[in-house]
């Protein structure tokens, strides 16, 4: 196996250029990558310091540098190492100007910037962090959406993943023996959605689950009848209740956020706060 020593340069947090990376790398099989990540360059000095390093550890370079003197430098010193350099945001930005008519700002870390929307994503992380598993039940009018589902549904790191997206999220467990409360059917504003998986996938995860605290697997939480009639029970209340379900049984985190998104932004557009009728996607 070729091992690979992929260096990221940023002259911002790099967030945007990890993700770009991780993207990339995901459409690849059993590559070995060594990553070297270099944020907050701003300056020739922090450059050349780092290019020390690149030169002990050849790879490739990615990077997203708006200063043109900076990232001139960097890709003048890649070519002498005979090093590729690849301007990851090149070819959008490019697009952008042709399509708007004027010339990017060279500000790094403009996405960052602290305006209404960054105050408004950190108020949803807040509300989110805040009406986890059922608490805070009389607010949840407030929320944007509210994630309802059994026990290890996937419900509090999907909920904390929309937030970082700027939603307002609440979240409940669905549990047989304690019904939620009354005020979750009687909801107008908050999108409520169904997240459900197979009853063997469940136990699977339930049963890692207790071996990570130290537990004991064979208990009640993991006995398939009892698992099989708490998904049963969750979805026959979601088909009751017309509310949206998305199975998380083969999806991950960010896809069930996107499913989750896509069927906010359809009852937005919509322009009411009608439910979509229950309908597993």
């Amino acid at each position: 196996m070729t091992r690979l020593h992929l260096h990221l340069l940023s002259d911002s947090t790099g967030e945007t250029l990890e993700m770009i990376a991780k993207a990339a790398l995901a459409q690849f099989d059993d590559a070995d990558i060594v990553r070297h990540f270099w944020p907050m360059v701003r300056s020739q000095q922090h450059l050349d310091r780092i290019m020390g390093e690149i030169a002990a550890n050849p790879g490739l370079v990615l990077f997203t540098l708006v200063n043109a003197e900076t990232r001139e430098r960097l890709e003048q010193r890649c070519a002498a190492l005979g090093l590729p350099s690849v301007a990851a945001l090149d070819a959008v930005t490019d697009a952008l100007e042709e399509q708007l008519g004027q010339e990017a700002k060279a500000r790094p870390g403009r996405q960052h910037m602290m305006d209404e929307a960054y105050f408004a994503r950190v108020d949803a992380i807040q509300f989110t962090i805040a009406h986890d598993d059922g608490v805070g039940w009389e607010n949840w009018e407030q929320a944007d959406i509210l994630l309802a589902g059994v026990s290890r549904s996937s419900k509090t790191p999907t909920s904390i993943y929309l937030a970082n997206r700027g939603y307002k999220v609440a979240n409940i467990p669905i549990v047989v023996e304690s019904p939620p409360p009354s005020s979750l059917f009687n909801l107008r504003r908050p999108l409520v959605v169904g997240l459900t998986t197979s009853p063997e996938r469940l136990i699977q995860v339930r049963r890692n689950r207790l071996l990570s605290l130290n537990q004991s697997p064979e208990t009640a939480y993991v006995n398939s009848d009892q698992v099989a009639r708490e998904v049963q029970y969750a979805r026959r209340m979601f088909a009751d209740n017309g509310w949206p379900v998305i199975d998380v049984s083969r999806r991950s985190i960010e896809e069930t956020a996107a499913a989750v998104i896509n069927l906010y932004n359809e009852r937005q557009a919509a322009g009411g706060s009608e439910t979509p009728g229950s309908k597993p996607i």
